[in-house]
């Protein structure tokens, strides 16, 4: 039984790096970015009007009652072709550009029409409703850094600086096989005996969210003949998933059928909790990382063991102070599920959920993040710092 130290270093180091690829903006989304990605132009490209109202200069509208001669209009995306002197004002539109000559854009309900002159109704003190050029993102600025997934806001920016198609990371494959007797399919009813297999689903959405594909593989039955089957179904992916079946009962074949297949056994336990029976090998140019069974066991060690093994990132670890007590823990290193929230004096605060059974999958719904304890770590007070790894974003 190794650390949790020594397995991370382990799966890090066979982690698969990705290749690069150009994928149009439309196929952009949950991928994960290849290279740091610059602005091709400036955002705005000019001095822009953020009002529907009138170019003006700011000392000819400083008194109410002032009356400009209105010399033109700038529509967007038509700028209007000349200067802006003193007494006169250019009708402009949001988005418009601000001409030359004006520093101000007063918007229309500030001021009277009629005819081709304007009359000040209220009197300005400040520039205002000019959107700089630049004000956005300039020229060569970088906006995006390698390594992030890509979602709406960062598409949309890429999209506004100019890059049709962006340079992302090539995804694995991850087979996910479950196995079991008991395990039926979800949207079928349980007999006696049986339960959903929803690890599977569970773990696919994971996996998407870390920029990859996965694909469930059909349950196998507690046979060394049908793991067999799904293991050479599983031979185009990269990674391989087993979930449950490691355990010592006289009816877990799951790792003796890949050992059958070749399996190169490079751990068979890790000093965690939960998820000691976690294990891990390689067949052939394929990485097998194999999950507990149990829901809750499967989920915590897929954010320690199968997000570093699709994305070599390692865990990132925060100080948060602890909202009770806890009692000492045992000799394998402890994640419980907990809710991290900001307390009123702005730092970080967690609280260990009630219920860490690891059959449990209802306290994920509350749980944003794994509070850490070390091997035989003693009783902590409330108040005290302890690390803590998110699985959702905080805020």
């Amino acid at each position: 039984m190794i650390s949790v130290e020594d397995a991370l270093a382990m799966i890090a180091a066979h982690h698969k790096a990705a290749q690069t690829e150009r994928v149009v903006l439309a196929d952009c989304q949950g991928r994960r970015l290849a290279e740091d990605i610059k602005a091709k132009l400036t955002q705005p490209p000019l001095d822009a009007s953020a009002m529907d109202g009138y170019a003006v200069r700011l000392e000819d509208i400083l008194q109410a009652g002032a009356t400009l001669t209105v010399i033109g209009e700038a529509p967007a995306g038509t700028p209007f072709n000349g200067r802006v002197g003193t007494g006169e004002a250019v009708r402009i539109f949001t988005g418009g550009a601000v001409p030359d000559g004006a520093d101000t854009v007063i918007i229309q309900e500030n001021v009277k029409a009629a005819g081709n002159t304007i009359t000040v109704t209220e009197p300005q003190k400040a520039s205002r409703h000019i959107r700089r050029a630049g004000l956005d993102f300039k020229f060569g600025q970088t906006l995006l850094t390698a390594g992030q997934i890509l979602s709406t806001a960062e598409i949309g920016v890429a999209a506004a600086a100019g890059h049709a198609a962006l340079p992302v990371q090539t995804q694995l494959t991850v087979a996910i096989l479950s196995g079991g007797d008991e395990l039926i399919d979800v949207g079928t009813t349980p007999q006696t005996g049986q339960i959903i297999n929803s690890n599977p689903h569970a773990l696919a959405a994971l996996i998407k969210n870390w920029g990859h594909i996965p694909h469930i593989l059909p349950t196998a039955t507690d046979s060394l003949e049908s793991l067999a089957e799904r293991i050479t179904m599983a031979s185009n992916a990269d990674v391989i998933v087993p979930v449950g079946g490691a355990s010592v009962g006289d009816h877990d074949y799951m790792r003796a059928a890949f050992q059958e297949a070749g399996l190169e056994m490079l751990f068979e336990k890790i000093a965690v909790r939960p998820g000691k029976p976690t294990w891990f090998g390689t067949l052939g140019s394929q990485v097998v990382l194999g999950l507990p069974g149990n829901p809750a066991s499967a989920m915590v060690c897929a954010h320690i063991f199968l997000k570093t093994l699709l994305t070599a990132e390692p865990l990132q670890a925060l100080n948060a102070k602890l909202s009770e007590d806890i009692a000492a823990n045992g000799p394998r290193e402890t994640y419980q599920r907990s809710q991290i929230k900001l307390s009123s004096d702005g730092q970080l605060s967690v609280t260990p959920l009630p219920l860490q059974d690891s059959g449990l999958m209802t306290p994920f719904l509350i749980a944003n993040g794994l509070l850490r304890l070390a091997p035989h770590s003693q009783e902590k007070q409330a108040g005290e710092l302890v690390e803590v790894i998110p699985i959702k974003p905080l805020f």
